[in-house]
Protein backbone atom coordinates (compact mmCIF):
# COMPACT_ATOMS: atom_id res chain seq x y z
CA UNK A 1 0.00 0.00 0.00
CA UNK A 2 1.20 3.21 -0.49
CA UNK A 3 1.27 6.07 2.36
CA UNK A 4 2.17 10.02 2.66
CA UNK A 5 4.34 9.60 5.80
CA UNK A 6 5.04 13.04 7.13
CA UNK A 7 8.70 13.25 8.88
CA UNK A 8 11.03 16.00 10.71
CA UNK A 9 14.34 15.32 10.58
CA UNK A 10 17.72 17.54 10.22
CA UNK A 11 19.22 18.17 6.85
CA UNK A 12 22.91 19.00 5.94
CA UNK A 13 22.93 21.01 3.00
CA UNK A 14 26.52 20.96 1.51
CA UNK A 15 28.52 23.25 -0.21
CA UNK A 16 27.72 22.01 -3.64
CA UNK A 17 24.44 23.18 -3.51
CA UNK A 18 24.87 27.03 -2.04
CA UNK A 19 24.36 28.48 -5.00
CA UNK A 20 20.69 26.90 -5.18
CA UNK A 21 17.34 28.57 -3.27
CA UNK A 22 17.45 26.62 0.26
CA UNK A 23 13.95 24.61 -0.51
CA UNK A 24 15.71 23.05 -3.62
CA UNK A 25 19.03 22.63 -2.11
CA UNK A 26 17.04 20.67 0.51
CA UNK A 27 15.25 18.73 -1.83
CA UNK A 28 17.74 17.35 -3.96
CA UNK A 29 19.79 16.59 -0.58
CA UNK A 30 16.83 14.72 0.69
CA UNK A 31 16.11 13.27 -2.88
CA UNK A 32 20.17 11.89 -2.59
CA UNK A 33 19.68 10.94 0.63
CA UNK A 34 16.11 8.79 0.64
CA UNK A 35 16.67 7.59 -3.16
CA UNK A 36 15.98 3.68 -2.99
CA UNK A 37 16.20 3.81 0.76
CA UNK A 38 14.05 0.50 1.91
CA UNK A 39 13.55 0.19 6.10
CA UNK A 40 10.98 -2.24 7.84
CA UNK A 41 9.00 0.38 9.51
CA UNK A 42 8.88 2.82 6.19
CA UNK A 43 8.58 0.17 3.65
CA UNK A 44 10.00 1.55 0.03
CA UNK A 45 10.69 5.39 -0.26
CA UNK A 46 9.43 6.31 -3.60
CA UNK A 47 9.64 9.99 -3.70
CA UNK A 48 9.75 13.16 -1.64
CA UNK A 49 5.97 14.85 -1.69
CA UNK A 50 6.59 18.28 0.12
CA UNK A 51 8.85 20.26 1.93
CA UNK A 52 6.90 21.73 5.23
CA UNK A 53 8.79 24.73 7.75
CA UNK A 54 12.33 24.96 7.62
CA UNK A 55 13.81 25.88 10.68
CA UNK A 56 17.12 28.02 11.59
CA UNK A 57 20.15 26.89 9.64
CA UNK A 58 23.02 25.75 12.11
CA UNK A 59 26.39 25.24 11.77
CA UNK A 60 28.69 22.35 13.54
CA UNK A 61 32.16 23.45 13.99
CA UNK A 62 34.68 21.71 11.18
CA UNK A 63 31.86 20.76 9.43
CA UNK A 64 31.63 23.73 7.07
CA UNK A 65 28.09 22.75 5.95
CA UNK A 66 24.28 24.16 7.46
CA UNK A 67 22.05 21.93 8.96
CA UNK A 68 18.49 22.39 8.65
CA UNK A 69 15.53 21.50 10.96
CA UNK A 70 13.03 19.98 8.30
CA UNK A 71 9.42 18.82 8.10
CA UNK A 72 8.70 16.83 4.99
CA UNK A 73 6.37 14.03 3.57
CA UNK A 74 7.45 11.14 2.12
CA UNK A 75 5.73 8.50 -0.42
CA UNK A 76 6.18 5.02 0.61
CA UNK A 77 5.27 1.77 -0.29
CA UNK A 78 5.03 -1.06 2.55
CA UNK A 79 3.28 -4.30 1.13
CA UNK A 80 0.92 -5.69 3.70
CA UNK A 81 0.33 -9.05 4.28
CA UNK A 82 -3.48 -9.74 2.58
CA UNK A 83 -3.25 -7.16 0.79
CA UNK A 84 -4.59 -7.57 -3.36
CA UNK A 85 -2.24 -6.41 -5.81
CA UNK A 86 -2.94 -5.72 -9.14
CA UNK A 87 0.40 -6.97 -10.89
CA UNK A 88 2.32 -7.74 -14.22
CA UNK A 89 4.24 -10.87 -15.09
CA UNK A 90 7.98 -10.03 -15.81
CA UNK A 91 9.27 -13.43 -15.81
CA UNK A 92 8.68 -17.33 -15.53
CA UNK A 93 11.19 -19.76 -14.12
CA UNK A 94 10.48 -24.11 -13.53
CA UNK A 95 9.58 -23.12 -9.88
CA UNK A 96 6.82 -20.05 -10.37
CA UNK A 97 6.34 -16.55 -11.99
CA UNK A 98 7.99 -13.52 -10.91
CA UNK A 99 5.27 -10.37 -10.85
CA UNK A 100 5.75 -6.43 -10.44
CA UNK A 101 3.39 -5.20 -8.19
CA UNK A 102 3.84 -1.05 -7.79
CA UNK A 103 7.47 -0.28 -7.71
CA UNK A 104 8.77 -4.09 -6.80
CA UNK A 105 8.61 -7.67 -7.57
CA UNK A 106 7.42 -10.40 -5.65
CA UNK A 107 7.40 -13.58 -6.61
CA UNK A 108 4.30 -16.55 -6.99
CA UNK A 109 5.44 -20.23 -6.82
CA UNK A 110 4.52 -22.59 -9.24
CA UNK A 111 2.05 -24.52 -6.58
CA UNK A 112 -0.06 -20.95 -6.30
CA UNK A 113 -0.18 -19.97 -9.44
CA UNK A 114 -3.19 -22.01 -10.63
CA UNK A 115 -5.70 -24.25 -8.75
CA UNK A 116 -4.61 -26.73 -11.08
CA UNK A 117 -1.71 -29.07 -11.70
CA UNK A 118 0.83 -26.91 -13.37
CA UNK A 119 3.81 -27.33 -15.75
CA UNK A 120 6.53 -25.25 -17.14
CA UNK A 121 6.72 -24.94 -21.08
CA UNK A 122 9.86 -24.11 -22.62
CA UNK A 123 8.26 -20.89 -24.14
CA UNK A 124 8.57 -19.60 -20.87
CA UNK A 125 4.72 -20.13 -19.71
CA UNK A 126 3.10 -22.03 -16.74
CA UNK A 127 0.16 -24.65 -17.82
CA UNK A 128 -2.92 -25.59 -16.16
CA UNK A 129 -3.58 -29.60 -16.85
CA UNK A 130 -7.18 -29.66 -16.38
CA UNK A 131 -8.16 -26.33 -16.72
CA UNK A 132 -5.83 -25.71 -19.94
CA UNK A 133 -4.96 -21.64 -18.34
CA UNK A 134 -1.64 -20.63 -19.24
CA UNK A 135 0.48 -18.04 -17.44
CA UNK A 136 2.16 -15.55 -19.93
CA UNK A 137 4.83 -12.71 -19.11
CA UNK A 138 3.17 -9.77 -19.34
CA UNK A 139 0.07 -11.24 -18.47
CA UNK A 140 -1.77 -8.43 -16.20
CA UNK A 141 -2.91 -10.77 -13.04
CA UNK A 142 -4.21 -9.58 -9.25
CA UNK A 143 -2.39 -11.30 -6.88
CA UNK A 144 -2.73 -11.60 -2.73
CA UNK A 145 0.72 -11.10 -0.47
CA UNK A 146 1.06 -14.43 1.84
CA UNK A 147 4.51 -13.56 2.66
CA UNK A 148 6.87 -10.64 3.14
CA UNK A 149 10.66 -11.18 4.47
CA UNK A 150 13.08 -8.31 5.35
CA UNK A 151 16.18 -10.22 6.38
CA UNK A 152 18.33 -8.97 3.71
CA UNK A 153 16.80 -5.25 4.10
CA UNK A 154 18.00 -3.78 0.55
CA UNK A 155 15.85 -6.90 -1.05
CA UNK A 156 12.80 -7.41 0.49
CA UNK A 157 10.95 -10.68 -0.29
CA UNK A 158 7.17 -10.55 -1.24
CA UNK A 159 5.45 -14.07 -1.74
CA UNK A 160 1.77 -13.93 -3.84
CA UNK A 161 -0.99 -16.50 -4.57
CA UNK A 162 -3.34 -16.55 -7.34
CA UNK A 163 -5.21 -19.52 -6.44
CA UNK A 164 -8.26 -17.93 -4.43
CA UNK A 165 -11.17 -16.75 -6.02
CA UNK A 166 -11.30 -13.44 -7.63
CA UNK A 167 -7.22 -13.53 -8.13
CA UNK A 168 -4.91 -14.66 -10.94
CA UNK A 169 -4.80 -13.66 -14.50
CA UNK A 170 -7.54 -10.77 -15.45
CA UNK A 171 -8.92 -12.80 -18.14
CA UNK A 172 -9.78 -15.25 -16.01
CA UNK A 173 -11.07 -13.45 -13.20
CA UNK A 174 -13.71 -12.10 -15.42
CA UNK A 175 -14.43 -15.48 -17.09
CA UNK A 176 -15.01 -17.19 -13.35
CA UNK A 177 -17.29 -14.02 -12.68
CA UNK A 178 -20.07 -14.18 -15.64
CA UNK A 179 -19.09 -17.98 -14.75
CA UNK A 180 -20.94 -17.25 -11.69
CA UNK A 181 -23.39 -14.91 -12.88
CA UNK A 182 -24.81 -18.09 -15.59
CA UNK A 183 -24.50 -20.40 -12.72
CA UNK A 184 -26.77 -18.33 -10.72
CA UNK A 185 -29.48 -17.75 -13.39
CA UNK A 186 -29.54 -22.02 -14.17
CA UNK A 187 -30.23 -21.86 -10.26
CA UNK A 188 -33.41 -19.23 -10.19
CA UNK A 189 -34.82 -21.76 -13.36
Amino acid sequence: MFYKVKVKDHVRVSPKNFNKELKEAIVEELKERFSGYISKNLGLVIDIADIGEIGEGIIIPEDGAPYYEVNFDLITFEPELQEVMPGKIRDIADFGAFITIGPIDGMIHISQTINDFVSFSKDKSLQGKDTKRSLKINDKCIARIIQISYKDIANPRVGLTMRQQGLGKEDWVKEDLVGKKEEKKKNKV
